[in-house]
Formats: C-alpha cells, structure tokens, sequence
C-alpha cells in the first residue's frame, strides 16, 4: 500500500512539475511575461524529467505510459483551478478513462 501511495504522489508531483512548467513557458511567451517566467520553466520541466525516476517500477516505458493518463487529467484539472476552464461531459469521461488507464498499467497484480 505505501507503494502505490509513494508512486501517486510521484506522479502528482511530475504533473505539477511538468504541467506547471508548461503553463510558465506558455505564461512567458504567448502573454509576454518574460525571459524568467520562461527560464522558470524549463526548470520546473527539468525537475519534471527526474521525478519519474524515483517510482517505484523499474520500467520506463509503464511509467510513462501510465503518466500519460496522469497528465490528461492534472491539465484538466490545472485548466480548472489556475485558467477557470469549464471541462464539459466528454472531458471528465475521458479523463476518468485515462485514470483507469494508469491504475491498469500501474496497479494490476503482476507476478
């Protein structure tokens, strides 16, 4: 159970990163923040690339795979909480399809 705990706040904390990373780089250029707004980025996406290499599968291909679905879901979320984006039906269907993506990938017993 600690596992799996440890691997979703892992991947909490790559999509914060990458999400958030993105989201400053898009703030710098396409709103004219600025070169540190952008510089801020790039290194909360840098962070992004190291946080997956503490999960706890040795499998860099699942880890990823499954992050994908985290990713769909943090950037609706992010959306919702940081640009006031309204995510309709079809949004949150295809969000909750990717969730039960990753747990497939992540969480099914395996021997």
């Amino acid at each position: 159970m600690m596992t799996v705990l440890r691997s979703v706040l892992l991947f909490g904390l790559a999509a914060l990163a990458e999400i958030g990373g993105a989201w400053l780089v898009w703030q710098g250029w396409r709103e004219h923040r600025g070169l540190l707004w952008i510089a801020a980025g790039v290194l909360a996406l840098g962070a992004y690339g190291f946080v997956a290499t503490f999960q706890p599968d040795p499998h860099f291909g699942r880890i990823l795979a499954a992050y994908g679905g985290i990713f769909v879901a943090g950037s609706l979320a992010w959306g919702v909480l940081v640009d006031r984006f309204r995510p309709d039906r079809w949004d949150y269907l295809g969000a909750t399809l990717c969730l039960v993506g990753v747990a497939v990938i992540m969480y099914a017993p395996r021997r």
